[in-house]
């Protein structure tokens, strides 16, 4: 049997209650074939009370120069809690206990020289970052050693070499590779692996994103391959990937699969399936990825994967992102002027907008863009080109399927539904893959929406 690759998000291993069920969801695998464990920082009540979210606020205190002593007091107090609560043994408690009083005395080292200095570098905060999930693997490989599983503990923290100092698709090349050898399984061990995976050129959250515990497991994944893997596992505290937000709709399904092409359209619009960079690698090496949740772990889960060929118009999932922002520059000048939209999308990237669709006419453009920090910057250096509007409040609402490349009507069912419920379209889009239609509404009538369209294409299937 091959390997399974197992990522355990900080939810999953937020205490020592949630250690020993994952645990035990390693140790059940493992009676079936060999595993790797890797493993997020723990999460909190809240957000703000997370591992990394704590880890982040006592670097820019001592950025700042300010106190940092409580951040570090919540962070031994969760940890400790979490071994408490989940080691029997007195000896493999006292170790991994140590383990935690070392690392957040180096850290506290690392942050006093940082309020000296008052500098944080992208290195230094990678730093700070690598404490978390050293944190967690370490509790997490207590934990197994208490049930007595054979695992060990695998930091990445210095498996980039110093010698590297460009983030492009060569050097992730080259960085899998060293990570699937690294975490390779021998002689019936476990490896638990830290989601964080050495100091990135540039910094990592620059670089991947507070999403980088995934992309590890997905680099692992890809470097030992198909041959060597049987299936990447996601564990979650969702059942799978819905038909739609079950939280915003009620009748939302989990689906038995999706294609990764999917999968990547509704990362892009919205929806919390997986970091794209992990897709991207995954898919590269033709492994399977399997979302589960780590507290129903009976459940099947959703596969992501290369599918047969699909039924004509079949629909996977409706999706909406929020908190959007329409850009308007009206211009006589945009008709027939050569390079009009270069110097609108040059002027556009100076000020770091993102933007998703585009929609053009013979005297205006209009766009939408999301978390627009400094609208009026925006306004005065798009100003040369015509008369600006910026108009918050919207939301872009998107069908995804590989099936619409083989069916007629998909786009005017999606758009007859929405105005039979009252729901304004402002602009459509078609993505150039073919497998999505989205549409920009009011925010307030997305969820409004976003149920009329899910019944209209779920409710018979």
């Amino acid at each position: 049997m091959g390997i399974i690759v197992q990522k355990f998000g900080g939810t999953s291993v937020g205490n020592g209650e949630r250690m020993r069920n994952v645990a035990g969801i390693i140790e059940r695998t493992l009676a079936r074939q060999p595993v790797i464990a890797v493993v997020s920082a723990m999460s909190g009540t809240t957000k703000s009370e997370g591992t990394t979210s704590l880890l982040l606020a006592a670097a820019d205190a001592a950025r700042q120069g300010a106190p940092f002593a409580r951040e570090l007091e919540l962070l031994e107090q969760n940890h400790f809690k979490a071994l408490g609560d989940s080691v029997r043994d007195g000896a493999i408690r006292d170790e991994a206990k140590q383990f935690v009083t070392d690392e957040l005395t180096r850290l506290k080292s690392f942050l006093d020289a940082i309020s000296v200095i008052r500098e944080l570098s992208p290195r230094s905060q990678d730093n700070v970052l690598a404490v978390g999930e050293k944190l967690s693997a370490r509790i997490l490989t207590a934990v197994l050693n208490d049930r007595g599983v054979k695992a060990v503990f695998t930091d990445l923290a210095h498996v980039i070499s110093n010698d590297e100092t460009t983030v492009n698709p060569a050097f992730f090349r080259r960085l899998q590779g060293q990570l699937g050898e690294k975490c390779r399984p021998r002689a019936g061990e476990v490896p638990v692996v830290t989601g964080f995976f050495g100091m990135v050129p540039g910094g990592l959250l620059a670089a991947v994103g507070r999403g980088y515990t995934d992309f590890t497991t997905a680099m692992i994944a890809a470097g030992l391959g198909r041959e060597q893997v049987d299936e990447l596992q996601v564990w979650k505290e969702v059942d799978g990937i819905y038909t739609a937000d079950p939280r915003k709709v009620p009748s939302a399904r989990v689906l038995s699969s999706i294609s990764p092409a999917e999968a990547a359209e509704l990362t892009y619009f919205g929806s919390e399936v997986l970091h794209p960079f992990t897709m991207e690698r995954v898919v590269s090496a033709n492994v399977p990825i399997r979302i589960k949740n780590s507290f129903r772990p009976e459940a099947e889960g959703t596969v992501i994967a290369a599918t047969p060929a699909e039924k004509a118009g079949r629909i996977t999932a409706v999706t909406v992102k929020r908190g959007v922002t329409v850009l308007t520059i009206t211009s006589n000048r945009m008709y027939n002027a050569y390079g009009f939209l270069s110097r609108v999308f040059s002027a556009l990237a100076e000020h770091g907008v993102v933007v998703d669709l585009v929609s053009t006419s013979e005297v205006s453009i209009s766009c939408t863009i999301e978390r627009l920090s400094e609208p009026e910057r925006v306004r005065t250096a798009l100003g040369e080109f015509g008369t600006v509007e910026l108009t918050p409040g919207h939301a872009i609402l998107a069908i995804v399927g590989e099936g619409m490349k083989l069916a007629t009507g998909t786009a005017g069912k999606m758009f007859s539904t929405l105005g039979a419920a009252g729901v304004n379209i402002e602009m459509i889009s078609q993505g150039a893959s073919e497998i999505n239609i989205s549409c920009v509404v009011k925010e307030e009538q997305a969820v409004a929406g976003l149920n009329a369209v899910h019944d209209a294409f779920f409710t018979a299937a």
